[in-house]
């Protein structure tokens, strides 16, 4: 599989996070950017591969961020539903489908 987009809500949830890291310390909202284009390789090279939270919505954390996309595999496509602040409410994102 090789296409993917986000919901409105989880660019939303993106947007924000890399707001955050960059008011934390300069260039560091840059480095979350990257690690989340990094997961999203991660699930587009084998999208079955992590962990089911549903029969059709699965989780696949981040390496050095305490987050984690909540996608789903749909027939032509990846749609990532959040982009999970896993330090917050872990079922919330059954609020955003």
């Amino acid at each position: 599989m090789t296409h993917y987009r986000f919901t409105s809500s989880a660019l939303t949830e993106l947007r924000q996070a890399i707001l955050y890291y960059e008011q934390r310390e300069n260039g560091l909202g840059t480095t979350f950017l990257d690690e989340i284009q990094a997961t999203i390789s991660r699930i587009l090279q084998n999208p079955t591969a992590w962990h089911q939270l549903s029969q059709r919505t699965r989780r696949c954390r981040t390496h050095r961020f305490p987050f984690g996309l909540i996608y789903q595999i749909r027939r032509d496509e990846i749609l990532v539903v959040s982009v999970m602040d896993l330090r917050r409410d872990p079922m919330r994102w059954k609020d955003l489908l």
